[in-house]
Order: structure tokens, then sequence, then C-alpha cells
């Protein structure tokens, strides 16, 4: 005879799920408050390597590449975030003299904190040389009451779940 279930046995009473409005996006040079959402980074995709040999093909994994990931911000009018933004990019271009700087100023390592109830770190993402691929400063609309956003679209060489 099959075995029927109780409820409280289906129910994973004891997990508490991760969610969507608890976390904290540690990067020196935006302020934390500012970050109005985020995409976790870690995803991508490997490159293929065919090897051909007599009537077959062979299929290697290749080398990895992460996909961009996105973050929007609110601007607050002091400090504002897209005078920080600005700050961000001229280390990398710098418009007024057609500059372009070293990797070593505009990348950045910074922290994509989840937190648990109680305002612990429940997972952290570490990613490496970040840098922002591109930046939109939003629409402006009379007949809306939203707050003014930056969209920024950040390429990075590695993130790492730590935990």
């Amino acid at each position: 005879m099959a075995e029927i279930l109780e409820v409280t046995q289906l129910l994973a009473n004891t997990a508490e799920p991760l969610r969507k409005f608890r976390w904290i996006l540690a990067l020196n040079c935006i302020d934390a408050y500012t970050a109005r959402t985020s995409k976790r980074p870690g995803d991508g995709s490997f490159e293929e390597t065919v090897i051909d040999f007599v009537n077959e093909k062979r299929y290697l994994s290749g080398k990895w590449t992460p996909n961009d990931f996105s973050i929007q911000l609110w601007d607050p009018i002091a400090p504002s975030a897209a005078q920080k933004v600005q700050d961000w990019v001229r280390l990398n271009y710098e418009n007024l003299t057609g500059r372009m700087g070293y990797a070593d100023f505009y990348k950045k390592d910074f922290d994509l904190k989840l937190l648990d109830p109680p305002g612990g770190v429940a997972q952290q993402w570490s990613i490496k040389g970040a840098w922002i691929k591109t930046i939109d400063y939003g629409t402006l609309d009379y007949s809306s009451s939203d707050v003014v956003t930056i969209d920024l679209t950040i390429r990075y060489d590695k993130a790492e779940l730590l935990f």
C-alpha cells in the first residue's frame, strides 16, 4: 500500500527563503541606499570547442564568458547619484580631454549582499574587475510622479558566490 504523507511532512517549515527586497550593494563609489534594483551576477556561458575526428564531432567546454548585469539607482538631489556615476565614468574616459584612464583606476571590486530577516548577510557575491559599460539616465515625464532613476550595465571579470 502506498504511503500517504501528512501536509506538515511536505512543507519546509525550517526553510526561510531569500527575499528580493533584502539586499545591499557594497560599492565604495556609490551610496548603498541609492540602489533600487540589481540583477545578481554569475550567469554566463561557455565557449564551445569542437574536435572533428573522421565522421564525428566531439565537444569540449571552452572559456567562460560572464554576462553583463544591470543595476538601477534612484537619483537623490544631494548627494547626487548621477554625479557619483559620472565620477566613476571619468576614471575610464574624460569627455573634456578625450583621455582614457588605466584599468586599475576604473575597474572596481564590490559585493552584493543578500540579507536574512534580522539583517545578517545570508548570501554574498564578490564581483571583481567591474566597470560601467552603459549608462541610461532615464526619461523625464511631466505626467509621472516616479523618482528619477539611472540604469547601469556592469561588465565584470569574475563573480564569486562566497556563501
